[in-house]
């Protein structure tokens, strides 16, 4: 093994699968259904992996009803549902992922997922990739508050009995940066994903690597530093 830890746990969207076109246009139609215009994309790739409902209320202007928040969540919801049930769908690995996740996958380390989707949807996803069989733990936005608040990283941790210097989170936004220091663990950014690299830094990053290729070495240099 070529780095010290015990836990390695990835995001999913942004990270692993770009899914942003997905997500983008359910966002959409949830919110053209309600008779609101869409917003804009960049501002949905903001807030990609927060858990929905603070997701959707950074779209919308201070003060709006919950309600109104809350059903536009559900529109969401069946949006993406109808995304999903199409013929056409689909969310591509980023280059490198699976190599990447099969080179790490070693009976020393534990991997595992935190991420702002369901339970459903990651299920979905991995074994749509055939990826479900290397994770340990799989935490989602119905286990527990959503990023940045670290219960989800805690729960990893506690799954596979990782102290919370054996754990490093490897994410693309600025929020799971946020999570994993919360958490007490160490945090990876990568460059591929929804917000960019002085963000992640600033956030917390000890590193960002910008391919799938780097993620190793970048461990191994994390784990002598803090040897």
């Amino acid at each position: 093994m070529s780095h010290p830890f015990r836990l390695l746990v990835f995001d999913y969207d942004g990270t692993l699968v770009d899914s942003q076109g997905s997500i983008t246009q359910a966002m959409e139609t949830a919110f053209r259904e309600h008779g609101l215009p869409a917003p804009d994309a960049g501002a949905v790739r903001r807030i990609v992996g927060l858990k929905l409902e603070p997701a959707v209320a950074r779209l919308l202007p201070d003060g709006t009803a919950w309600e109104t928040i809350t059903s536009l969540v559900d529109g969401y919801r069946r949006a993406f549902g109808a995304i999903r049930r199409r013929a056409d769908y689909h969310e591509p690995l980023f280059p490198g992922a699976r190599e990447a996740i099969e080179r790490l996958d070693e009976p020393e380390v534990c991997l595992g997922i935190a991420t702002g989707k369901s339970r459903r949807g990651l299920v979905d996803g991995l074994e749509r990739h055939g990826l479900r069989h290397h994770f340990i733990t799989l935490q989602t936005a119905d286990d527990g508050p959503g990023k940045p608040h670290p219960e989800i990283m805690h729960r990893a941790m506690a799954e596979v009995g990782a102290a919370p210097g054996q754990t490093v989170l490897i994410g693309d936004t600025t929020f799971d940066m946020e999570m994993a220091v919360n958490a007490g663990a160490l945090a990876v950014g990568v460059g591929w994903g929804y917000h960019d690299a002085d963000e992640l830094r600033a956030s917390g990053a000890a590193c960002v690597v910008d391919d799938f290729s780097e993620l190793s070495a970048g461990l191994s240099a994390l784990g002598a530093e803090v040897a």
